[in-house]
């Protein structure tokens, strides 16, 4: 690792759809994270364990897993240690178990909690006794041999270990992989919205949504607001719920819609209803689409906020939010903007990556990409790779940690 290294994501799904977590890498300029050197595994280490341990919260990602590669070099080290072992999996090289001195030390980690995904692995020659130490054994899936693949796979549902399928680029072959019972996949998926029986475009309550933004946005009275809110009553409890919620601190419970809009506030009351914009949808409805456009959103508004003017912040982080709601509507981008009736400046980042925003939603796309753009277009901004590898991992655990 260098200090020009950028962090890269990737969700892990389950055959639910719903993400387990996320395996994290440095980008580079090949199609997959590779096994980094010694140093770069520690560095990673060491900044997954300052950025997601809070004193007081505790670990930022919830119930969610990370999968952190795991040279054996890392197995003895203090950086291990500032990793909570129920939600670290350490993927490893199955070659380097072959060293008895490695293996011992897995092993060790394994009783500490910490759980093993083994890479690379040879299951012509795999050594059972590597399957008692395995938590997760990683599978590379071929969709032109799945007979073979079945027959492979056979003798590892018979054990606890969990089937980790990588190369899973398209639903279709999210199917095939959860037909031949694999547990959890890594693939594009967090781009690709889900084909469904959804029709395309708005829905009754996006509608609704829009219609309360476009008010908000020109700052309409708050009766005006409440009279809207009223005739949607899913939408008022979502409301009341979210105002009533510990975050807020309230000592009382707040039940008037007028009270509610009045102590939110217009800026964070359009912050909430642009996510429940995206959260709303039914076509190619995917929930990892949906936390990926999230966690963009709030990604663009870090990077972006320490230089950009007061208030343009929030501006950046509807722009990450709605640069996927083409997918989630299942409609060009150009008819969500003729529905949205944003500014100039807005229609330049989410059609070309344009104008004020347009860079730094760039910079927010490509973490979720392993590639190598994220070094020039932080150059370009001047944000040292540091400060978007930290805003990276912040965005990521606040998306975690937010109440619709």
């Amino acid at each position: 690792m260098s200090t020009a290294d950028f962090l890269v994501r990737e969700p892990l799904l389950d055959p639910k759809q719903q993400v387990l977590g996320y395996e994290l890498g440095w980008q580079h300029a090949g199609s997959e994270p590779g096994q980094p050197d010694d140093a770069a595994a520690l560095a990673l280490a060491e900044l997954v364990g300052t950025e997601l341990n809070d004193e007081e919260a505790g670990w930022l990602m919830g119930g969610h897993q990370l999968f952190l590669p795991a040279p054996p070099a890392l197995l003895g080290a203090p950086a291990l240690q500032a990793l909570p072992p129920r939600h670290t999996v350490l993927a490893m090289m199955a070659a380097d178990l072959a060293d008895p001195d490695t293996l011992a030390a897995a092993r060790q980690a394994r009783e500490q909690g910490y759980g093993i995904a083994l890479r690379n692995v040879n299951f012509g020659a795999l050594d059972k006794a590597l399957l008692t130490l395995a938590t997760h054994v990683e599978v590379r899936f071929d969709p032109a041999d799945l007979g073979s693949q079945a027959r492979a796979y056979g003798a590892l549902k018979q054990s606890s270990v969990r089937m980790l399928a990588r190369g899973v680029d398209t639903w279709q072959q999210y199917d095939s992989c959860a037909a031949l019972g694999l547990d959890a996949f890594v693939g594009k998926l967090h781009l690709t919205p889900r084909p469904g029986p959804g029709t395309k475009g708005l829905n009754p309550a996006q509608t609704v949504v829009l219609q309360l933004m476009n008010m908000v946005r020109n700052n309409a009275d708050v009766r005006e607001l409440e009279a809207v809110l009223k005739r949607d009553a899913a939408l008022s409890f979502k409301l009341l719920r979210y105002i009533n919620s510990a975050g807020f601190g309230h000592t009382a419970e707040i039940q008037s819609l007028r009270h509610a809009v009045t102590l939110l506030g217009y800026a964070p009351l359009f912050r909430w209803l642009s996510l429940l914009l995206a959260t709303a949808s039914t076509s190619g409805y995917s929930p990892v689409l949906m936390q990926t456009a999230v966690v963009r959103g709030r990604l663009a508004e870090l990077l972006g906020t320490p230089v950009l003017p007061r208030g343009e912040g929030e501006n950046l982080f509807v722009a990450g939010l709605f640069s996927l709601l083409d997918r989630l509507l299942g409609i060009p981008m150009e008819e969500v903007l003729e529905e949205m009736q944003f500014s100039d400046g807005m229609a330049q980042a989410l059609l070309s990556r344009d104008g004020v925003y347009g860079p730094y939603l760039a910079l927010a796309e490509a973490c979720e990409l392993n590639g190598a753009l994220a070094g020039s277009l932080a150059a370009s901004l001047q944000i040292e790779a540091e400060e978007v590898n930290q805003a990276h991992l912040a965005a990521l655990a606040w998306s975690h940690n937010l109440s619709l």
